[in-house]
């Protein structure tokens, strides 16, 4: 198979092959050391003792000694080099692993957790750790068979008969545990994706008295985790256990065999305690794989979704940039169905809107509004039709060079565990002047100055150290950052009070003076007065598309409202005629 065509991943690891390579070399010479002591044994049984030279004695002595020293340094340098490999490793993947979660979580909301990162992390552990070397270490197991048999074939046949036990028993412990192992590493991602889940809404599930409840699922999907755990380690736990039983059983074999030959004077005593530790280094490959067994059957389960993963989510090419775009939107012939539907949600929806213009959308729930505002921002892609930004389509930008010309208020606000001006500030590096004129110009500033840090107020994860309309009036001034030409707020006043609103329509003039592109979905006609075009949606189609003026006098009514005092009455609706 050529390179390129082999999955991603296996690509990334073959540019360690030569660090693996060299960690083999260093295992060949550590199993050769390995006979050192076999050796020293059969000198010391057959020479020295004989003997009783003392002056033998220490010389093989130091000779052993010096070579086992060669050995451990040899095994301290193949330990860095694997240390090493999982770091060039993680470096390679962890950042395209990390931009394919986040691509995978865009097309599946709901469906994205941080298993690809902890898979990545098996992978390597297991690459860089013990479980390794027993692959490193079996082609030599037919060496020191082959040894074994030329001290005695009856000894070498008891050795072999011990391997072939051995390498029986790793195979039933994989096809005893294998399924159960996949399906309880599934059941416990669900119950963990179950969890996260389940924190998100923790305020709705803690006011409706709904936690027992939750625990009561948790607990079904827990006790189905714990159940095919434990039936996959009873089943290797007994596997092992037979597993030590031989391996007992044939050290005592060998010994006993051994004994019988020197009883007939076939071998010498060294020979035998020879023979008996060499079936101990022949035999060891196969007991770190069985005691790695269960590392492995993970490790393999994490690579196999990790291929996955990155064949789902191919890498993006290198994209010529573009120039930054003026602001002109055209919308053509789009089709749209979200990630996980069957039915799309925007149907051949086209319309344009020219560089500075102001539009404001509206229409029923569920009409395809904040769809639509998705598909503007480039969150999802049509499946028939375009979006094009100055001509040019949304799929062909890059998105981390397209992302700074684009301010977005989603209508679920999310700020990020950090400071409020680093969520302004996207995260990247701080302009504190341009920070602080995005939040100016969001009517925000004053509200920030009053936080117990300032701008340095940290705001905890998902911004919970602020209120609702605190969120959204930050998320605004981070919409605003570095003043993009195109503008898409959905429901920007959805969590604001009056002093709010009357800071987002001072902002919103500001953004039509700028002649910034400005897309506003809302339900409230306060916001209608500052825009250029209105756009009727409904049942995913543009119902209407035209001047302010005109589409309101067709289209549109105030609510009806009970008759109130001014202070007490709600902010009026608008509802398609």
């Amino acid at each position: 198979m050529k390179v390129e065509d082999k999955p991603e991943l296996a690509r990334i690891l073959g540019k360690c092959r030569s660090a693996f390579v060299g960690a083999l070399v260093f295992s060949m010479f550590i199993n050769l050391l390995m006979l050192v002591s076999p050796l020293y044994m059969l000198q010391i049984y057959d020479r020295v003792l004989a003997s009783r030279n003392e002056t033998t004695l220490l010389v093989l002595t130091l000779i052993a000694v010096g070579l086992i020293a060669v050995s451990a340094a040899l095994e301290g340098l193949r330990s860095r080099v694997l240390v090493r490999v999982g770091g060039r490793l993680d470096e390679m993947l962890s950042g395209r692993v990390f931009t394919a979660l986040f691509k995978q979580a865009v097309r599946r909301p709901n469906g994205g957790s941080g298993q690809a990162l902890r898979d990545l992390d098996a992978v390597r552990d297991f690459l860089t750790g013990q479980g390794l070397f027993a692959f490193f270490d079996a082609p030599w197991m037919p060496i020191y068979l082959a040894a074994i048999f030329l001290i005695d074939p009856l000894l070498g046949w008891v050795a072999t008969a011990g391997g072939i036990i051995l390498f029986t028993l790793a195979i039933i412990t994989e096809i005893a545990t294998r399924n159960t192992l996949n399906e309880a590493t599934a059941a416990n991602i669900g119950a963990a994706r179950f969890v996260e889940t389940s924190l998100r809404n923790v305020e709705a599930l803690e006011a409706m008295g709904m936690v027992s409840a939750m625990l009561g699922r948790w607990r079904a999907r827990r006790g189905r985790v714990l159940q095919l755990q434990a039936l996959a380690s009873d089943r290797a736990g007994l596997i092992t256990a037979i597993s030590k039983f031989t391996r007992v059983v044939l050290q005592i074999a060998i010994l006993g065999f051994g004994a019988y030959l020197v009883i007939h004077n076939h071998i010498t005593a060294g020979l035998m305690i020879a023979a008996s530790i060499m079936m101990g280094r022949a035999l060891a490959p196969v007991e770190m794989a069985v005691g790695s067994w269960k590392q492995f059957l993970a490790a393999r389960s994490a690579y196999d979704r990790l291929a996955g993963l990155l064949a789902a989510v191919p890498p993006e090419g290198e994209r010529m940039p573009l120039p930054a775009p003026r602001g002109d939107l055209q919308v053509e012939r789009a089709i749209v169905v979200p990630p996980g539907a069957a039915n799309p949600v925007l149907k051949a929806v086209s319309f344009e809107v020219a560089a500075g213009e102001a539009v404001g959308i509206i229409g029923p729930s569920a009409a395809g509004k904040s769809s639509l505002a998705r598909l503007l921002v480039g969150i999802w892609l049509p499946q028939a039709g375009a979006v094009r930004i100055d001509g040019a389509d949304v799929e062909t930008w890059d998105r981390d060079r397209l992302g700074p010309y684009i301010g977005y208020l989603p209508q679920d606000i999310e700020l990020f565990e950090g400071t409020v001006a680093e969520n302004i500030a996207r995260f990247g590096e701080v302009d504190a002047e341009a920070v602080i004129e995005a939040a100016t110009r969001a009517g925000v500033h004053e509200l920030i100055l009053r936080l117990p840090s300032g701008y340095d107020t940290q705001i905890g994860p998902g911004g919970q150290s602020l209120s609702g309309g605190q969120r959204q009036r930050v998320g605004l001034a981070r919409a605003l950052y570095n003043d993009p030409p195109i503008i898409v707020l959905d429901e920007p006043n959805a969590y604001l009070d009056a002093e709010g609103e009357a800071a987002l329509a001072r902002t919103l003039a500001d953004l039509r003076a700028r002649r910034r592109t400005t897309l506003v979905i809302t339900h409230r006609p306060s916001l209608l007065a500052g825009v250029d075009h209105i756009m009727v949606m409904k049942d995913g189609m543009v119902e209407r598309f035209g001047p302010r003026d005109e589409v309101l006098a067709q289209y549109l009514r105030p609510a009806a409202v009970p008759s109130q005092p001014a202070e007490a009455a709600p902010a009026s609706s608008v509802t398609p005629a």
